[in-house]
């Protein structure tokens, strides 16, 4: 469902329609605006009107950033007249090329396969997880799957928005699919549980968090730990925006800096409007999703970002990302995938906005 979050201090949840479905990538984008001042919006007496952002997962704890965004008037006072989360799941990748998104979270992979197999016009302009939080979650006394070697012979339970990633982390291990079984699954690791599957993809921040609170001794096989290291929760927008609304893509990024700063500040407030504001019709588990929010800042904070501000990409780190997309058969240079020449002017326009913990 679609969701719109009215950027004023007074908000509500209102359902503006059914989940986007894109059959095909269709060359186009989509037209919208931002500013760039923490205080002062650049947009002018009209504003930027409306923003709509695809997000790649449920509307739970793993959006803290956007939502503190929202709820304290960042995107308004950005320029916008209203921010538009849509949940996903989704790569965001059709959504952008369609139109029907301004700006997308994404993975490096997806965009990366996008753009070098399908030349979908996308860059990349920054990224929530500096860390992969992708895994492969398996119980320590079924699948136990602590290495690569592990998932050999095995029934690893897979979503089909994941299917691009999983592919990746065999390819960059050499291991041909038909060593193991591929069992289609949605996101409750239930099959998991059940023992339907001996592995499932995950997110080291929610279903092994989820498993692990029923009191079972679980195994991560962390994709960064073996031969894919790249960013997540890319911020990613067409070509088209970069060219025709730079303003609106800074004035963006100021807010989410903000909301994000936040975040990091109060993981126990972000839980808590997830769970009882943008999340409250998915029942979600108070305890789980303060974990899940603890356990994302760790992805978020590195050197890097300590030192040139939340959302950096650095050139190693977009290396090491290109060298993973290699490894999974994708060929692409940095300059194809990653734009941040927008962030460095948000950061030199605003350097307070660097100092971003206490």
């Amino acid at each position: 469902m679609t969701f719109r979050f009215n950027s004023s201090r007074s908000r509500r949840l209102a359902v503006a329609g059914a989940s986007v479905a894109v059959a095909a990538l269709a060359l186009t984008a989509c037209s919208s605006g931002s500013g760039s001042d923490a205080s002062e919006s650049p947009a002018g007496e009209e504003g930027f009107g409306d923003l709509t952002l695809q997000l790649s997962w449920i509307l739970n704890e793993e959006f803290a950033g956007e939502y503190f965004a929202d709820s304290k008037g960042y995107y308004e006072e950005a320029g916008f007249s209203s921010v538009n989360l849509v949940p996903g799941p989704s790569t965001g990748v059709a959504e952008l090329v369609s139109g029907t998104a301004d700006v997308a979270l994404s993975d490096s992979i997806s965009v990366g396969a996008a753009v070098a197999n399908e030349g979908a016009p996308l860059k990349i302009i920054g990224a929530t997880f500096q860390a992969n939080p992708f895994t492969i979650l398996s119980l320590a006394d079924g699948g136990d799957i602590a290495t690569v070697d592990d998932l050999k012979g095995k029934r690893i339970g897979v979503q089909d928005s994941n299917t691009t990633l999983f592919n990746a982390l065999l390819a960059a291990n050499d291991i041909d699919p038909s060593e193991l079984t591929i069992v289609p699954v949605q996101y409750d690791p239930a099959p998991l549980v059940n023992g339907e599957v001996d592995g499932f993809m995950a997110y080291i921040t929610n279903e092994s968090v989820t498993v692990a609170a029923q009191g079972l001794d679980t195994t991560d096989l962390p994709f960064a730990d073996n031969g894919l290291p790249f960013v997540a929760e890319t911020i990613t927008v067409t070509d088209e925006q970069i060219a025709d609304n730079r303003e609106m893509l800074k004035a963006f990024l100021v807010a989410e800096i903000r909301g994000w700063t936040d975040a990091l500040n109060d993981p126990e407030e972000g839980s808590r409007l997830a769970v009882e504001e943008y999340g409250v019709d998915l029942d979600l588990n108070p305890e789980n999703s303060l974990a899940g929010a603890i356990a994302q800042n760790e992805l978020i904070v590195s050197d890097e970002t300590e030192e040139f501000g939340i959302f950096t990409i650095s050139d190693a780190l977009q290396a090491s990302t290109i060298g993973s997309l290699e490894g999974a058969g994708i060929m692409i240079e940095a300059g194809d995938l990653f734009d941040m020449s927008l962030l460095a002017e948000v950061y030199e326009e605003n350097p307070d906005l660097i100092a971003y913990m206490g």
